[in-house]
């Protein structure tokens, strides 16, 4: 009997695969087939063959998921940044259009009603926890609305769990609103929210800026009902 034959028995007895044997003798596939062909393995040997296969299998599905995800991840950064570079500038009319829909999705519009009267002050409030909403959102007041900047102040709503001090210097500093200007720092979850937002889904809380501004509250109104008009 072939020496590399006998070997190849062998190894297949002991439950190593055809590629196993292949590689190590570099006897073809083929040849193998033939020689095995009636060969009756241990249950033991199955087993191994079995086990190696599973694992085989296992590793190869990783390695397929694993390129396929930077495969997607890559082509996901591709689109984003070619649509990031189409987005040139912003000038006053999409500054306009941005802050009017900001405030028709975000902002607080329903009439304060109390005794079943509505008033007749309202303020233009608007939140959220984005920092680069806010961001916008604050040019569209000061740069549209012709808003002084000290007329605007803000609240912060956080976790029990974070540093209020630490977030209120984070948002003084994004919105240049002194701390003189924001109120009480309140903490837990609005009620809208209760149960459905993890608590570190938030990392800065939320914000609400505030102007009051009656006129303001109803000249945006107006902006939305013309907006609407288009829908």
């Amino acid at each position: 009997m072939r020496n590399d034959r006998q070997q190849s028995l062998k190894l297949r007895l002991s439950g190593r695969s055809y590629a196993e044997i292949k590689n190590m003798l570099g006897v073809p596939k083929s040849t193998l087939s033939g020689w095995f062909s009636g060969l009756e393995l241990s249950k033991s040997a199955k087993e191994k063959i079995l086990r190696r296969a599973r694992a085989k299998s296992l590793a190869g599905l990783l390695k397929r998921n694993i390129n396929q995800t930077m495969l997607a991840r890559r082509r996901r950064d591709e689109i984003r940044n070619t649509a990031k570079a189409e987005f040139k500038h912003i000038n006053k009319q999409d500054l306009f259009i941005t802050g009017v829909s900001l405030y028709w999705a975000e902002g607080y519009k329903r009439p304060v009603v109390k005794n079943g009267r509505e008033l007749t002050h309202h303020t233009v409030s608007l939140t959220n926890s984005d920092p680069k909403l806010i961001g916008l959102f604050l040019r569209f007041l000061i740069e549209i609305c012709q808003v002084p900047e000290e007329k605007i102040a803000a609240n912060l709503r956080i976790f029990k769990h974070q540093n209020a001090e630490m977030l209120l210097d984070f948002w003084s500093k994004l919105t240049k609103i002194p701390r003189s200007r924001f109120d009480k720092v309140y903490t837990g979850v609005s009620k809208s929210s209760l149960g459905k937002k993890p608590y570190n889904s938030l990392p800065y809380g939320t914000i609400q800026i505030r102007v009051n501004d009656t006129k303001l509250f109803h000249r945006i109104m107006g902006w939305i009902d013309g907006m609407k008009s288009f829908g």
